[in-house]
């Protein structure tokens, strides 16, 4: 056996010793791995709160329906960590501007999670064309008061929705009795929901078959509140400094047309993507006021943003 043929020999033993190696290498890696998994990562059945109440009513849990329900939303909002823990964030920021409004009119608290439910505070609009915080629907938003068109739309500002939701929810307590069945019907319609009321002979939220939204939504609501009020109990850790700070504002009436807001806000120091995030009712780049209208303005105080 020649010289170059035992080099090649001996290279190849050598090739798949470093194969076999690594091959026992990667099955102990693999192993390690698994047994990490086994005794780390663990999932847990969530044990459900016996007093779970939506604006003072509770829910009742002992009904073996209504149990398995409420299991279901407090699962899918407590490991869907991400989403979560951007609601905690985002919560910081608005809840302040919306708790005090509910609290005048008479709305209880708790219905702040309703918003939350609607649109995840987010202000992108629903595929049906729900829009704003408190997504509302076009027509429901004008039935109560809330300018929408080409140039202003109301549904965004996030104090004069709050209103008009509140003046909806009122008028739905009124007509159908609970706080329960006043967010049912802000989810299904008051007309819809009095049509199941007809059909079923039943008026309690929780004796009602309604479709899957509605049936799914005061629980959703009932998981929100008690998960953001609880939040180390379902495993959510953060800072203060991780939560999304209010920004302070002042207001500047305009009570006239403006032809081109990216110029209009050069004065104020900031540029037209600012005056967007804190005014997002302004629908676009100008403003017809032929009616001389008065809106107010939220400019940032100076020093937030590097502009």
């Amino acid at each position: 056996m020649n010289g170059i043929k035992k080099a090649g020999i001996i290279l190849s033993l050598i090739a798949v010793g470093a194969v076999s190696i690594f091959a026992v290498q990667d099955a102990e890696t693999d192993e390690i791995i698994e047994k990490k998994i086994h005794n780390e990562y663990k999932v847990y059945a969530l044990p459900i709160p016996e007093n779970l109440k939506l604006a003072g009513e509770p829910v009742p849990l002992s009904n073996p329906d209504i149990r398995e329900r409420m299991d279901r939303e407090l699962l899918v909002n407590t490991y869907w960590q991400s989403n979560a823990l951007l609601l905690f964030k985002r919560a910081n920021k608005y809840f302040p501007q919306v708790e005090p409004l509910l609290k005048e009119y008479g709305i209880p608290d708790d219905f702040k999670y309703l918003m939350v439910a609607e649109s995840a505070l987010d202000f992108r609009s629903s595929p049906a064309g729900a829009s704003g915080l408190w997504h509302f629907m076009k027509a429901t938003g004008q039935e109560y008061g809330l300018e929408i068109n080409d140039y202003v739309d109301e549904r965004y500002d996030l104090q004069k929705a709050t209103k008009a939701a509140a003046e909806y929810l009122k008028k739905a307590k009124e007509r159908f009795g609970s706080w329960t069945m006043a967010a049912a019907a802000y989810n299904g319609g008051m007309a819809g929901l009095n049509r199941q009321i007809e059909r079923q002979g039943q008026t309690d939220y929780y004796d009602l078959l309604l479709n899957e939204e509605t049936s799914r939504y005061v629980f959703r609501i009932v998981a929100l509140k008690e998960i953001m009020e609880n939040p180390k109990k379902y495993g959510f850790h953060f800072r203060d400094k991780d939560l999304y700070q209010p920004i302070p504002t002042r207001k500047i009436k305009v009570d006239y047309p403006v032809e081109d807001w990216s110029e209009w806000v050069k004065q104020y120091g900031i540029n037209y993507k600012i005056l967007k995030i804190h005014n997002p009712w302004l629908r676009d780049t100008y403003l017809k006021n032929a009616s001389k209208k008065e809106y107010i303005i939220e400019i940032p105080d100076i020093g937030y943003y590097d502009y």
